[in-house]
């Protein structure tokens, strides 16, 4: 993981950064991480230098390689959106975790406190019960911070990092 520039953010996004890191580098099998808005728009992810192709959706370029985080992070909020409504059709609640099991993938969706999504995409041979077990353990971490002024932060930090690549 190339470790995004974290200068300027406050101690709040420098932490969130930090336990992104720690999740992909700690926790083998893990391929890319992306926290999503309850808006579905990306605030952090394990693959900063895609970033920006989560903002180029619809430009008509192409959207890169299989499993970034830009891609990760589309799926997430779709994810996310449809067993929201299938739990309220259901009248079960909210959802608390969706997993999708693969041939050559695992793909994992949490919610977090405020309505946003932690979403990650694993190899095939991870260990699901690990994995799911460190993205509780994030969610519980990050949750409680992850406040609207810090979530407008992320956007900003995500859209300086892409004006100043120059696209």
């Amino acid at each position: 993981m190339t470790a995004p520039s974290t200068f300027g953010l406050s101690s709040e996004a420098r932490n969130l950064h930090w336990l992104l890191t720690n999740l992909v580098e700690e926790v083998p099998g893990i391929q890319s991480v992306a926290v999503v808005s309850s808006d579905g728009l990306l605030l952090l992810s394990s693959d900063p230098g895609r970033n920006d192709e989560a903002r180029q959706a619809g430009s008509g370029k192409p959207a890169g390689p299989r499993g970034s985080s830009a891609d990760l992070a589309t799926i997430v909020s779709g994810i996310g959106s449809l067993t929201v409504g299938a739990a309220k059709l259901m009248e079960s609640g909210g959802v608390k975790h969706t997993m999708v099991a693969m041939e050559e993938g695992s793909l994992f969706v949490m919610s977090i406190s405020d309505g946003s999504l932690l979403g990650v995409h694993g190899s095939a041979d991870c260990d699901m019960s690990v994995v799911a077990y460190h993205m509780a353990l994030f969610v519980g971490r990050a949750g409680h911070v992850l406040t609207p002024e810090l979530r407008s932060e992320l956007r900003q930090s995500l859209e300086s990092e892409s004006a100043g690549s120059g696209r």
